[in-house]
């Protein structure tokens, strides 16, 4: 939007009255960061940055949302603020999400960063790394890979239609090359057995029974991206890890999240002769968030 009289002189309000209202309403309702969002979903109704927002607010501008109280109203309801703008950050992308796949999270970003880390450093000694993300999801750590490192050659698998749906589409506009496959992650990449340099996966591992805290969460991500099967939650991320055994070449990097309760149960995962370099990784906020290892 340019800085035109459909900017400064529409009907509707301003700027700022907008936000602090929505913010109110927001926070009434228990949202975590009312005035972010409330800005968030002003910018996106306008078709504007949302670090426009704040010229136009100092201006005293008016602006005429179309869908403005809509899209508060159904955020009060908790649904998910990347559900209502259809977009996602991730490093440096940005994702398209919808309903049907898990919104990726802030702390996976600290586990995209090893699988990052380590195939820039072997494109750094002159190799063309092979890179597996298992369970991707929107595609997000694959993708983050696939662009940060362009020389490496990032594959990645999905098991649900739909999920794999949205990482086909990101994948599409951010990283054609991606291969992209619809399976499941245990059985998944036979033809690269024993040649991949890096394996990382955000697997399904909420345990059974324990619902997640964040309400979008609970309510709006697919069940099948949460509970990771068995007592513990960890019965899909032992399938990972054994699929990283079979897919990695020896001295090859697996980087896996999991929950913090679950930093000891997921460090067992890589007990055994295959493993070697076994550690445990903090995320930005000081919990265990993912565990890495070396194919021996």
């Amino acid at each position: 939007m340019s800085d035109d009289d459909t900017v400064t002189t529409a009907p509707g309000g301003t700027v700022r009255a907008l936000v602090e209202r929505a913010a109110a309403q927001l926070a009434a309702a228990g949202v975590p960061s009312p005035r972010t969002d409330a800005e968030v979903l002003l910018a996106h109704d306008l078709g504007v940055d949302r670090s426009r927002l704040g010229v136009l607010a100092a201006l005293g501008s008016a602006v005429a949302p179309v869908r403005f109280a809509d899209l508060v109203a159904q955020r009060v309801q908790r649904v998910p603020l990347q559900h209502l703008t259809g977009r996602a950050p991730f490093r440096s992308l940005e994702l398209a999400v919808g309903p049907g796949v898990f919104v990726p999270r802030p702390e996976t970003e600290v586990v995209a960063r090893f699988a990052v880390d380590e195939a820039a450093r072997l494109v750094a000694a002159g190799g063309r790394p092979v890179v597996v993300d298992l369970c991707t999801g929107s595609g997000a750590i694959a993708l983050a890979v696939a662009v940060e490192v362009p020389a490496a050659r990032v594959h990645a698998v999905e098991l649900d239609p739909m999920a794999h749906a949205w990482a086909r589409r990101n994948a599409d506009e951010l990283a054609p090359a991606l291969d992209l496959r619809l399976g499941d992650a245990a059985s998944a990449f036979e033809d690269l057995d024993g040649t991949v340099d890096v394996v990382v996966s955000n697997p399904p591992y909420v345990p059974p029974g324990a619902v997640p805290q964040e309400v979008e969460v609970a309510r709006h991500d697919p069940e099948a991206a949460l509970y990771g099967g068995g007592d513990d939650g960890l019965e899909v991320p032992r399938r990972v890890v054994a699929a990283a055994a079979r897919l990695l070449r020896p001295g090859g990097f697996v980087v896996v999240e999991h929950a913090e309760v679950q930093e000891h149960g997921a460090r067992r995962l890589f007990t055994g002769p295959a493993w070697r370099d076994v550690a445990g990784h903090r995320d930005l906020t000081g919990r265990p968030r993912c565990t890495s290892a070396r194919r021996a």
